[in-house]
């Protein structure tokens, strides 16, 4: 008897557990394709973070990256640190909202590491002429493995317009960013960066006038080509023969680098770039040689063109064109990339930077940048163009302060850019990954206590090192008084490096990903982004709601309500409104303001009106030839990329005023 109640106890286990393991395969044949996948792909993930090395893909290239780095303790501080979750709900729900880095929704990067050997630390600057920026350039990448330059223009140049002795141009020439009003004028601006090179990549902070600068900035790049192939093929003495022939013939004299002729270069600048000054390859080349160069430069040259037109309107008012055009401009860049094959330089770089320096808080700069950036999806979609044809060249640019939705700021983006990418345009990979500059917050330097700035601006900083940021600014404590130093940019640029090179926790590169309150102010900050889009779209979408002011009528409110609370001390600000020292923390007057001299402004001057009178007869029909093109409804950039050679600036932009409005801002 016992036996055989044994035996039946036995056999109802037995088909209980037969039960459910039938019970189990049936639901998990329900379970839907992409959460299978999740589950089975699971512990073969947490594998390849277990090994000593990663091997991932970009662009058909294998990169293998060491999963460990090894302390001063000889502690293995994994660069990746992997959750430990069992239950199948934690594994979906995580994978699906955060996940590894490298893989969608790209909350926590859209690279599985970060690229070894170039920390995105940005080399900021823009003041005078060329020369003297290209010389801060040369000073702040020296000894770096890459060079990566970001431009600032100065208002002359912002607004389209020619160095002049008008008064209202003329004391602002080359004062608070660099002065550039021609193709030669962008030659010694990059002369002795390699701007085909991996290592080199270039950002210009320029909107209105975007297309006109782009175009001589990729000028440039393609003569850098043009003269790398004269160098190898032994051609130096020849083309330096025609090119006196050329200006002798005319009764000029060559443009060259600096005050005077033979000037001694700056520290690291090698001079490529200004074998062709006053000239394009074309000119010295055959047809064949030169398209061949040309081609190689657009496919190769990195980096970034601001022109984000609708936040302009919205924020900082740079402004030149009628909206409208300005667009069509933007959308006829974007389709010369595509056309030329221009894969390594962003067309756009969408900019939330300047909705927060105008009073925006964090997440109204990310809802108006993010619907700002949906704007041209659907615009350039209009046009005819594919998703993934232009999806990769879109980049964005964020401020960072110190409130606590900056510290997520990054996470958000990427995943609501991912999941409308992938959900509703269909998009591939590559056109999911949000891609982003950031830099520090400009308004929360402080005249008083301007020590104190350097504290704000490395904490803003590790937020965004934390946040897997792409590429990174760090302002100088200065900068609220005056144009940085040589010593407030190195400590500015030191701050950055202090974080990526010493600072322990900074060599694991998810250290966000498990805690509860980052995670809580993601979903919440996601939340509150998708609440402004609605709002949005109820006054007819990022356009119609700037017909009604609501984006610049938000910003000014905001900005009212923090300024409001930090006079009143509800918002504390040490060394500001609280903290003070014993003498009060009175505003700093610097001892000296840096300006352009008088000598710079009247150089900038000759030097454009001499490249107008060289290029006169040339200018006038390419000047034709841009206004034709623009009525015939062709691609504006790809007639200024011609004109470019022998207009400038101020001409350009002239000319285009007539066939496409001037911007006037509605009331």
């Amino acid at each position: 008897m016992q036996n055989s109640s044994a035996e039946r106890s036995v056999d109802t286990q037995a088909l209980a557990i037969e039960a459910l393991q039938s019970r189990y395969h049936e639901l998990v044949e329900h379970l839907r394709p992409e959460v299978k996948r999740i589950l089975d792909e699971w512990q073969g993930k947490k594998d390849n973070y277990s090994g000593p090395e990663f091997a991932y893909t970009v662009r058909s290239k294998t990169i293998k990256v060491q999963n460990f780095i090894e302390s001063l303790s000889q502690s293995r501080i994994p660069k990746i640190a992997v959750p430990k979750f069992q239950d199948w709900g934690e594994i979906v729900r995580w994978s699906m909202q955060e996940n590894f880095p490298g893989e969608f929704p790209y909350t926590a990067g859209v690279y599985p590491f970060k690229r070894a050997n170039e920390d995105p630390t940005r080399m900021f600057a823009g003041e005078g002429a060329p020369e003297r920026t290209n010389k801060r350039f040369h000073y702040l990448s020296h000894g770096m493995p890459a060079a990566r330059l970001s431009t600032a223009f100065d208002s002359v140049t912002l607004y389209g317009e020619d160095p002049a002795e008008r008064p209202d141009i003329y004391g602002k020439v080359g004062n608070s960013g660099v002065s550039i009003a021609t193709v030669d004028d962008a030659k010694k601006l990059y002369s002795g960066f390699d701007l085909s090179a991996p290592s080199t990549s270039v950002s210009m902070t320029i909107n209105g006038p975007a297309p006109m600068i782009l175009a001589f900035f990729m000028n440039a790049a393609i003569d850098q080509e043009c003269e790398k192939y004269i160098r190898d093929h032994g051609l130096e003495a020849s083309v330096r023969e025609k090119l006196a022939a050329l200006y002798a013939a005319h009764g000029l004299t060559p443009p060259f680098y600096g005050a005077a002729p033979n000037e001694v270069l700056p520290d690291g600048n090698t001079g490529l770039g200004l074998l062709l000054l006053g000239c394009s390859g074309d000119e010295v080349l055959p047809a064949d040689i030169y398209a061949e160069c040309k081609a190689r430069a657009l496919q190769n040259v990195r980096g970034t063109v601001q022109a984000d037109i609708l936040k302009e309107d919205q924020a900082q008012n740079t402004c030149i064109f009628s909206t409208e055009f300005a667009l069509r401009m933007m959308g006829d860049v974007q389709q010369y990339f595509i056309e030329e094959k221009v894969r390594n330089f962003y067309s756009v770089s969408i900019s939330g930077y300047h909705i927060a320096e105008a009073g925006a808080n964090p997440i109204t700069q990310l809802a108006l940048t993010l619907s700002n950036g949906f704007t041209y999806v659907e615009y350039y979609l209009s046009r005819g163009m594919h998703i993934d044809d232009f999806a990769p060249n879109l980049s964005f640019f964020f401020s960072n302060g110190i409130d606590p939705e900056y510290a997520v700021i990054g996470r958000v983006a990427r995943r609501i850019w991912a999941k409308a990418m992938k959900l509703k345009y269909g998009a591939n990979e590559r056109s999911q990954m949000l891609k982003y500059h950031i830099q520090t917050s400009g308004r929360s330097l402080h005249a008083q206590e301007i020590d104190f700035n350097d504290i704000r601006t490395t904490l803003q900083a590790l937020y965004a090192i934390y946040d897997n940021c792409n590429s990174l600014h760090t302002n100088a404590y200065d900068e609220a008084i005056t144009t940085p130093t040589e010593e407030s940019v190195r400590r500015a640029v030191a701050i950055q490096l202090i974080i990526n090179k010493e600072l322990g926790l900074a060599k694991n590169e998810n250290p966000m990903q498990g805690s509860f309150i980052t995670e809580e102010l993601t979903d919440l900050v996601e939340e509150a982004v998708y609440a402004e889009f609605h709002r949005i779209s109820e006054r007819g979408g990022v356009l119609g709601a700037m017909e009604m002011m609501y984006q610049r009528n938000k910003i000014q409110e905001e900005s009212l309500y923090y300024e409001t609370r930090k006079h009143s001390g509800e918002y504390p600000i040490i060394g500001v409104n609280t903290f003070l020292s014993k003498d009060g923390s009175k505003t700093i007057i610097p001892a000296e303001v840096i300006r352009s001299t008088t000598e710079e402004k009247d150089r900038q001057i000759r030097n454009v009106r001499a490249f107008q009178e060289r290029n006169a007869q040339r200018s006038a029909d390419a000047l034709r030839m841009v206004k034709r093109v623009a009525v015939a409804n062709g691609n504006i950039f790809e007639a200024l990329m011609e004109a470019s050679k022998v207009c400038s600036l101020g001409q350009l932009s002239a000319a285009l005023y007539q066939v496409g409005g001037q911007y006037r801002r509605s009331m």
